[in-house]
């Protein structure tokens, strides 16, 4: 049997606030098979984006173990953790993260140029007409709409050929109509690219499409912990 893409062990995570130190992640037991989708849902404040990030090695735990893509991140410096992103992680965000001073080409071929790639525009241009903006390659994120700003996002995280895609509501920002087709592009992309996908979302009709859904309540799992 193939190892889990994603594994976590009785994982807890505490940041300092006004009042005291709070827990966010209270023994988070969780695995993901290599290939699946999940959705992740629960009520907001339940954990589901701070979950994500100590997946993604952007929020450091103060308990636990996490193994991504083979790799356990516990113990990492900054530097291994950027060099496990890139070479693993393709995240796509709800609030887009582009750089607004870079065209949709650079914003997708510049993370492949850091990676070393040498044909990176010719990828980044490939990915981009996959999700349907071929015709705005030399266009800046201020000059496309939301939906057409998350296709780039969702452009950059997978030309890199991320095996593991991490998604937090990505239709967030965007209307209902616009929301479908991203995430109708994003399981198309997944299928095409053979990814491992683990998605935030609160839409549980979003959720339902995934191979299995998991809930979170409280900064625990409740439901879904294992395929």
């Amino acid at each position: 049997m193939n190892a889990p893409a994603i594994s976590l062990a009785n994982v807890t995570l505490t940041l300092p606030s006004r009042a005291g130190r709070v827990e966010i992640l209270r023994g988070i037991d969780f695995a993901v098979a290599t290939g699946e989708a999940v959705g992740l849902v629960g009520p907001s404040g339940s954990g589901k984006t701070s979950l994500l990030m100590v997946i993604a090695g952007l929020e450091a735990v103060n308990g636990g173990n996490i193994t991504v893509a083979g790799a356990s991140l516990n113990g990492l410096g900054e530097d291994a953790l950027a060099r496990f992103r890139r070479d693993h992680v393709g995240i796509v965000f709800q609030s887009f993260h582009l750089i607004p001073t870079l065209t949709a080409l650079e914003n997708v071929a510049v993370p492949l140029e850091f990676r070393g790639v040498t044909d990176a525009a010719e990828r980044a241009r490939d990915e981009l007409a996959r999700v349907g903006l071929g015709h705005r390659l030399s266009h800046y994120p201020g000059q496309l709409s939301g939906g057409e700003q998350q296709r780039v996002a969702i452009a950059r995280a997978l030309a890199s050929g991320a095996r593991i895609i991490l998604a937090d509501e990505p239709t967030g920002n965007l209307d209902q109509e616009t929301g479908g087709e991203i995430i109708r592009l994003l399981f198309d992309l997944r299928e095409h690219h053979g990814a491992t996908l683990l998605l935030v979302t609160h839409d549980r009709a979003v959720a339902s499409r995934c191979d299995r859904v998991a809930e979170m309540r409280d900064g625990r799992i409740v439901a879904g912990a294992a395929p």
